[in-house]
């Protein structure tokens, strides 16, 4: 199975508006998971920005984990964890979303991560296509051509929804046209990362998103 560009553009249709959405962070509540995880290895996440290098501690001694050894967790979480719970009223707003737009996950996963990511999904009742976009990059991959090249094929309204800020700033450089939504799974990380980067809309919750896409097309 195969999860990029080529697999998911026969899913759009030209001329129809598009919402293009992160995973791990806006659908699947990935930071909750990651604590529950690292708890179970004796560490846990200090959080005073919105990166995890730097952020796991252990539990014994309070001690930072090196920033290899965070890269390290971090990929394995996400090549073995299917079972994240998707982020309050996501599914809904998805499911509501679809009657009037095409739907497309861009998450910055690898083949195999994407493979976990898809159980997680049919377990959710999720069905679209989803677009693995690590290219080498891990999860900082840029997704600004991507999500380019998908509003160029959709010949549409095209709206982009994630929690990184870097993503987003990406995103404004290469589709300038993409309207985008910053979504982020719980309040204590919206807070954390404030609005000091691009975005037309920094939504509290999945409804305000939803509301926000329907009222612009």
């Amino acid at each position: 199975m195969k999860f990029d560009l080529s697999s998911a553009l026969p899913r759009i249709t030209p001329g129809r508006p598009l919402v293009i959405t992160d995973a791990d962070g806006v659908l699947l509540c990935f930071t909750g998971g990651f604590e529950r995880w690292l708890a179970e290895r004796g560490l846990y996440l200090d959080l005073t920005s919105y990166r995890l290098e730097g952020a796991v501690r252990r539990m014994d001694d309070k001690t930072h984990v090196l920033d290899v050894e965070t890269t390290a967790l971090v990929q394995e979480y996400r090549e073995d964890l299917d079972c994240l719970d998707a982020v309050e009223g996501a599914c809904e707003a998805l499911t509501e979303l679809a009657e009037v737009a095409n739907i497309v996950v861009l998450s910055n996963v690898n083949h195999d991560q994407a493979v976990a990511r898809m159980r997680n999904f049919a377990a959710l009742g999720i069905d679209f296509p989803l677009i693995a976009n690590d290219s080498g990059g891990g999860y900082l991959a840029d997704k600004g051509q991507a999500v380019r090249a998908l509003a160029a094929h959709a010949r549409a309204k095209t709206f982009f929804i994630d929690d990184i800020p870097s993503n987003l700033g990406a995103v404004a450089k290469d589709a300038p046209d993409v309207t985008l939504i910053h979504l982020v799974e719980s309040e204590p990380l919206r807070q954390l990362l404030g609005q000091d980067f691009p975005a037309h809309l920094y939504a509290e919750n999945w409804t305000a998103a939803k509301n926000f896409i329907l009222q612009n097309l």
